[in-house]
Order: C-alpha cells, then structure tokens, then sequence
C-alpha cells in the first residue's frame, strides 16, 4: 500500500461494508494478529533460549524471583 490510510478513514470504508464483509474482516483480522501474537512469542522464546545458552541467564526458582521482587 503505497498510501497511508488514516484510522477513522478505514473506520468509514469498513462501515460502507455489508454486514456479513465487516464480520469476515473482523475474523481474518483476528487471526492475522493471532498469527503475529505465536511469532512474537516465538521470538521472544528465540531469544531467551540464545542468551541462555550464552551464559547470560542463569536459572532461579520461584522463591529467588519473588524475592528479587519483594526486596
């Protein structure tokens, strides 16, 4: 999309819908952001894996993660 599209401009577009469109927008939007959702954590699973692995985490329990919190 070459044209940025203002949020109350698509609000409008999306109101000019048939009901039954608007519906199936809402579920493939769902599920787009569902799907980024699984990659973001997945990512972030990534992520902690690598630093682990390189030493920079190390493992606690519970009772030292509160704690840390408390303290």
């Amino acid at each position: 999309m070459s044209k940025a599209i203002l949020f109350n401009e698509l609000l409008e577009a999306v109101e000019h819908l048939p009901l039954d469109e608007q519906e199936s927008l809402i579920d493939i939007l769902y599920r787009r952001i569902a799907d980024r959702r699984r990659q973001e954590i997945s990512n972030f699973r990534l992520s902690a894996r690598k630093e682990y692995n390189s030493g920079k985490l190390i493992p606690e329990t519970p009772e030292d993660i509160m704690k840390d919190i408390l303290s």
